[in-house]
């Protein structure tokens, strides 16, 4: 630990803090949250634990401080992906896009939500859920505008796509990143394309 390299150093709080998350995100990703102690992050991030506690008072604050940034930048992905365009076969293409980007961004964050080992906690489960159904409200807006379903189909179907996007973005990593990113999206967007462009536009005709 640097104790003498934090006297030197005084980063403005907001600094401060987002050092602090960074340095706990790569001990939470390679050591679980049981396995993860103050100790460990205040190691890591170079000061001394006081320090640590001025910004965070537990480790489940600063973890759920991390949730909260990786769930809310997910999310924002989504949205950014649905809104990006009216083209509903790219929206499905990008909003792909947006889980895989997301599963391959640098440090793992993605674990954090979707491989947590502190989900049974009931702050963590809820911030998991709230991110799960935003991204499912931002799908689920397009198809209930656009298909001749309601409100409820409508999410429902966006849940599958939600359900597919994350389990296949995971496996893609987990497998070794071994079909190039492009083709993997395109794989798995042109699977849920075909599904979801089965059901009518408003005004048309159900398919016989």
């Amino acid at each position: 630990m640097n104790s003498a390299g934090e006297g030197r150093v005084r980063l403005p709080r907001s600094e401060r803090r987002a050092q602090l998350l960074q340095a706990a995100q790569s001990v939470f990703v390679s050591k679980g949250y049981h396995n993860t102690s103050m100790d460990d992050i205040a190691e890591n991030a170079g000061v001394s634990k006081p320090v640590l506690y001025q910004h965070f008072t537990s480790k489940l604050e600063l973890y759920l401080a991390l949730l909260d940034g990786r769930a809310a930048e997910l999310v924002g992905q989504v949205r950014d992906a649905i809104e990006s365009t009216e083209d509903n076969k790219e929206r499905v293409n990008r909003a792909m896009r947006a889980y895989f980007d997301f599963v391959d961004a640098q440090g793992e964050a993605f674990r954090l939500v979707f491989e947590s080992d502190q989900r049974n906690d009931p702050e963590v489960a809820e911030r998991v859920m709230r991110m799960e159904a935003d991204c499912v409200a931002a799908m689920a807006d397009t198809i209930m505008a656009d298909a001749h379903v309601d409100k409820a189909r409508a999410e429902l179907l966006a849940t599958g796509l939600v359900g597919a996007a994350e389990v296949a973005a995971r496996k893609w990593i987990a497998s070794g990143r071994v079909i190039p990113k492009d083709e993997a999206v395109q794989l798995m967007s042109s699977l849920a394309w075909r599904g979801i462009s089965h059901f009518p536009r408003e005004g048309e005709p159900e398919h016989a």
